[in-house]
């Protein structure tokens, strides 16, 4: 079975339901500048795949899910962050 979609990749699928988990976890804070931050972040994730998904090649897929990787990490290093705080 050969996926056609993007929706249909888990990975895609999961990074969506971070990203809501983000909002509805952000949406009080006072500190827009953080909020806007760290759900931006959030939604390239799920972003980056599905663009890359959509792009003529796999080596193309590929690097967009390095850039999907690297939004994770500032999404990782932006909750260190908001714990700390």
């Amino acid at each position: 079975m050969t996926i056609q979609r993007f929706e249909d990749l888990k990975v895609w699928q999961k990074s969506q339901d971070l990203a809501v988990l983000i909002y509805k976890q952000f949406r009080d804070s006072k500190d827009f500048g953080f909020r806007e931050q760290i759900t931006r972040a959030s939604v390239s994730i799920s972003n980056n795949i599905a663009e890359g998904f959509e792009r003529s090649s796999n080596a193309d897929f590929k690097r967009f899910l390095y850039f999907s990787l690297a939004s994770n990490s500032e999404l990782r290093s932006m909750f260190y962050l908001a714990q700390s705080l």
